[in-house]
């Protein structure tokens, strides 16, 4: 399809102040593409983001702060003094609540397993980021190739209107083979402004990559092997982490039925003092303490609905995890079915340009004995380079789908 002018245009300018503001980018290996890609904003936010979660499994562990309590007690608003009344007194307390351990242990290993999510996240998605370099790398080569034999074939269109010029002058019925080579070079046109978008668009996407459009050289990808393991799988590694983490969640609900403990200690001073008619008291100090603990009085309403519902998330997190080990096996074979495809049709390309060359050369033999026309030579040499062009075309899509391909796995 051809692309309107105006994202021709955009895509052309965004190409261009990418190559004018990163103009003085020096030429980098893939190895040190693939270094600074590591260092991507997205897989960034995704390292804090693990980082964040394991700082929370390290405070889960913790008891909460211990409560201070200062006051006092009893004090009589008429006539207010410490040696007057028994009951007065002076009152400092310490109050310390003992969560449920195997609740903390839960709430520890589910920001545990959500760190172990978001590393499996952070591989899937570098995995998938450079992919899409790679085949950004392999496109660009692509199109540099198709385009310099979309040149040469309207450099031969012109030498063929030469050609056919001549024979027409020459009184040769050649006029509507002249017509239809307008059509064909309109056609090359249309192709070389397609290229022209698509240089474009990669370039920009690129800049998204990297910051900047690098001079590299094209990777020669080789398909990683599949072990038959599920595992193997960036998608199927992340849905077993998401799994663990449902099962953190059912030891949350079941620990909620462990009770709670507290411990408070209370010592309240007193002073020496008179009481009415003369009377007097001693100012002995007090000490009092208590344990609490909850109750699961209500767990019907609240524990056990909770449990259940955990429950209900770790079978659908298991669920998803067999799900995503059949996508992604459908996945891989897809990709390598596509790869087989291109390697067969690339085959059968180079076999028909080998016997178009064949031909050629007769051709050319002929015309050099004197006998023959020219055009038929220019025709094959247009027909060759053609399928060149279809050529390049079925080897980055066999590339492609080997980096995609590779994309799924697990490669360290």
């Amino acid at each position: 399809m051809f692309t309107h002018p105006s994202r021709v245009w955009l895509l052309a300018a965004v190409a261009g102040f990418a190559s004018s503001t990163f103009s003085g980018a020096r030429a980098q290996s893939l190895d040190q593409l693939e270094a600074e890609l590591a260092r991507h904003p997205a897989l960034d936010a995704l390292q804090y983001r693990s980082d964040a979660d394991r700082e929370r499994a390290t405070a889960a562990h913790a008891l909460p702060d211990p409560v201070i309590s200062l006051g006092i007690n009893n004090l009589p608003i008429f006539d207010p003094a410490f040696d007057r009344f028994l009951p007065t007194n002076k009152a400092v307390g310490v109050r310390q609540q003992f969560p449920s351990a195997a609740l903390r242990n839960a709430q520890s290993s589910g920001a545990r397993h959500r760190a172990i999510q978001t590393d499996a996240t952070r591989d899937w998605q570098y995995a998938q980021l450079r992919a899409e370099l790679r085949i950004a790398l392999i496109e660009r080569a692509r199109i540099r190739e198709q385009r310099r034999l979309a040149l040469a074939r309207r450099e031969k269109y012109a030498e063929l209107t030469d050609v056919i010029q001549n024979e027409i002058d020459a009184g040769r019925p050649a006029l509507f083979r002249l017509a239809q080579v307008d059509v064909e070079q309109a056609d090359i046109d249309r192709a070389l402004a397609e290229l022209g978008a698509e240089s474009a668009d990669i370039d920009a996407r690129l800049v998204d990559l990297l910051g900047a459009v690098p001079d590299t050289d094209a990777p020669v990808p080789v398909v990683a092997e599949w072990t038959g393991e599920a595992s193997a799988f960036h998608a199927v590694r992340i849905a077993q982490a998401s799994v663990g983490v449902a099962d953190a969640g059912v030891d949350q609900a079941a620990a909620a039925y462990k009770p709670e403990w507290g411990v408070q200690l209370n010592y309240q001073q007193r002073e020496n003092g008179r009481g009415g008619m003369g009377s007097t008291f001693a100012g002995d100090d007090w000490v009092s303490g208590m344990v609490t603990f909850t109750v699961p009085i209500w767990a019907e309403k609240s524990q056990a609905p909770r449990l259940r519902a955990a429950k209900a998330d770790r079978s659908a997190a298991r669920a998803l995890s067999m799900a995503a080990a059949r996508r992604a096996a459908s996945d891989y074979a897809g990709f390598l079915a596509t790869r087989r495809a291109a390697v067969e049709s690339l085959a059968v390309l180079k076999q028909k340009i080998h016997s178009l060359e064949d031909q050629r050369d007769a051709l050319l033999t002929i015309y050099e004995s004197g006998a023959g026309d020219y055009s038929p030579i220019i025709d094959g040499e247009l027909a060759i380079l053609l399928l060149q062009s279809q050529t390049a075309a079925e080897a980055a899509r066999r590339d492609d789908a080997t980096e995609r391909l590779n994309a799924l796995l697990v490669t360290s």
